[in-house]
């Protein structure tokens, strides 16, 4: 089944390499047939947060908080770019998603994580899942880190190791059952 996907990638940094990661997953979910939108702080920017999208009177959020409201409430699912920064998760991110609470809610998550170095950003990864339960959408068990993300695929989120693609493709079946699984709970309704 087609789900709705939004891939939310968290660096701004000029020289960035995760977007790479970003790309593939994209790229894999497409594949999959999936609807799939990456949002990035680059192209849509943020203001510090000072208001949440929810503590804004009916119609009078800025036009970019809007856009972003609508996305993530039509999602079925998200998965969640995020590099390592002084071992946790970049401030682009923590602040695009601090800007909604109500509209994660009753879905999952996924988590690609990436560093530069061998650990794959996994140190971040584990203060984001506590961060994506905390506004509603926990995180499936696995996660997919990408180590030296800068040799792992190339400009376009081609991968430069073979062993992505089969990884990719375990990580999205497992977010698609919960996906799945909790988008026939909603139809149900939800506990509040």
């Amino acid at each position: 089944m087609s789900l709705n996907l939004l891939v939310i990638y968290g660096s701004v940094r000029q020289a960035r390499q995760g977007i790479r990661a970003a790309r593939f997953i994209v790229n894999a979910c497409r594949e999959r047939g999936h609807q799939t939108t990456l949002i990035d702080p680059v192209l849509i920017p943020l203001p510090l947060l000072d208001r949440m999208y929810k503590e804004y009177p009916p119609g009078e959020a800025p036009e970019s908080l809007e856009l972003l409201a609508a996305q993530i409430k039509a999602a079925d699912a998200f998965i969640v770019v995020s590099g390592e920064y002084n071992h946790s998760i970049p401030p682009a991110l923590s602040n695009l998603l601090d800007h909604f609470l109500e509209e994660y809610a009753w879905r999952p998550s996924a988590i690609v994580c990436y560093s530069a170095g061998p650990f794959g950003g996994v140190r971040a990864a584990m203060q984001l899942r506590a961060m994506l339960c905390e506004l509603g959408t926990p995180s499936i068990p696995s996660l997919l880190p990408v180590p030296r993300v800068q040799d792992a695929f190339d400009e376009d989120g081609r991968p430069l190791d073979d062993g992505y693609p089969r990884r990719a493709a375990r990580f999205l079946s497992e977010l698609e059952w919960y996906a799945n699984a909790l988008k026939a709970a909603r139809a149900s309704g939800v506990p509040y």
